[in-house]
């Protein structure tokens, strides 16, 4: 019993020390300012280094010691109370062995990884370059994130060829106020398969933490896939759903996401699953004349349009009727309560899985032609709106149509949407509106951009 106690007693002793002798020897009992000048002298460091994260890692490890010395002075105090039964009755070796191992060494290995974990700001940078510790590193406990967002210097120190000296993975600033999300989406083994987790990784894009950090884990798939259908069918059937991981949705099969079924999942496109419907879209007529068929629009710059984009919500109908035209188009898509993204790939399409607020990934004026319908309506904030369209206005190319696909809004808020569009002074080759209920109205346009040349 007294050697327990004697033991249990070191152990309280022997972490209060270290955590003591650690943080003075890295200048913590300093005041703020004297931290950095202990270390370096300097008086700029805090230009690239993020103290407050820095806080509160340590804040963190020392509140880690805190509970681990408390847990330990508890069970001497309770042993203490209870010396007289201790010493008339014995403990097993294995029972004395699984308490040292689970309530003392775990928590004490997981304090002092933490500690080693906090990175202190340093002042050398690469070759000619100044750059100090990533001002993020602090921020995150995951191991994995932090490697992720640490700048990976070349090799042989040499300069690549986009001129600097290390590469900085991509993270979106909004990551650090999902700082528990993400590092649930990054807190997997390596090598090894990645948990089902893509609607972790669309709620973090969707609150703009995106682009999602690079992954090194094995992406599952569906314990039952088939090969898709060859091109000649997959255009205008329904895919094998059991080519889909149905985990994360409402509905477990291609039938229950019926356009009759109220609890199906999703709310835009209804009919988006049935084949029937949307082999009517764009090739037949309508009593709207906000309608227009894809033979019209293409007759305004014959033999022009090649390449372009669908730019909503869908399963990659308006894709699929542009193939038929010899048009390639990349259809964007989220996974909106229903398989969009899987269903235009195995239809034989190319699904670009992006949110609103990212930057498209194409160079400017390369694109002949950019399509919406059915995602942007009159919900969306104006200010949102005039970014996407001149991200859409840069990747147009001069003489590229823009092709606005029954839009929908109050009519008191058709003025400042009507704006939106006709700023940029695009050619109008087709311009109407319809009334969709008694307070909205619907707007289709089909515009040109002009050349700019310089």
């Amino acid at each position: 019993m007294g050697c327990i106690q004697l033991v249990l007693g070191s152990l309280v002793i022997l972490v209060s020390l270290s955590s003591l002798f650690r943080f003075y020897s890295a200048g913590f009992f300093l005041h703020d300012e004297d931290i950095c000048r202990h270390f370096y002298g300097v008086n700029d460091i805090y230009d690239s280094f993020d103290i407050k994260a820095l806080s509160s890692r340590v804040d963190e490890v020392l509140d880690k010691m805190d509970s681990l010395q408390d847990k330990i002075e508890l069970v001497v105090q309770e042993m203490e109370k209870n010396k007289d039964d201790l010493e008339k009755g014995s403990i097993p070796k294995l029972e004395y062995k699984r308490f040292l191992e689970e309530e003392v060494i775990k928590p004490l290995y997981s304090t002092h990884i933490a500690l080693r974990q906090i990175r202190l700001p340093r002042v050398e940078g690469i070759g000619n370059m100044t750059v100090k510790e990533d001002p993020l590193i602090n921020n995150f406990v995951i191991e994995e994130i932090r490697k992720y967002i640490t700048p990976k210097e070349n090799r042989h120190k040499k300069v690549n060829i986009f001129g600097t000296q290390r590469v900085y993975n991509t993270i979106g600033h909004a990551c650090v106020s999902m700082k528990k999300e993400l590092e649930e989406y990054m807190d997997y083994d390596i090598g090894s398969y990645c948990k089902d987790d893509w609607n972790i990784a669309q709620k973090l894009m969707i609150n703009g933490c995106d682009p999602l950090p690079r992954r090194r884990c094995l992406t599952r798939a569906s314990k039952l896939y088939q090969k898709p259908y060859p091109i000649n069918e997959s255009l205008w059937r329904i895919p094998d759903g059991r080519n889909v991981r149905w985990s994360n949705y409402l509905c477990r099969n291609y039938e229950c996401l019926s356009s009759k079924n109220p609890k199906r999942g999703y709310t835009k496109c209804t009919g988006c699953f049935e084949m029937e419907k949307e082999e009517l879209k764009w090739v037949t007529n309508s009593s709207l004349a906000v309608d227009f068929l894809i033979k019209d629009v293409l007759a305004a710059k014959p033999g022009e349009i090649r390449i372009g984009l669908d730019y909503g919500i869908g399963t990659g109908t308006f894709a699929a009727r542009m193939r038929e035209q010899n048009v390639t188009i990349i259809s964007t898509s989220l996974n909106l309560g229903a398989p969009f993204s899987e269903t235009i790939s195995l239809r034989g399409l190319i699904p670009l899985y992006v949110t609103l607020n990212q930057r498209l990934p194409f160079f400017d004026n390369t694109i002949d032609l950019i399509h919406t319908a059915g995602f942007m309506d009159g919900w969306i904030d104006l200010q949102l709106l005039d970014y996407i369209l001149f991200d859409w206005d840069r990747v147009l190319r001069p003489g590229g149509l823009l092709w606005i696909d029954r839009f929908f809004c109050n009519r008191t808020d058709l003025d400042d949407f009507m704006y939106m569009f006709l700023q940029f002074r695009y050619k109008k080759h087709k311009w109407s509106i319809a009334p969709k209920a008694k307070d909205e109205v619907y707007l289709s346009a089909l515009l040109e951009k002009p050349p700019r040349s310089l």
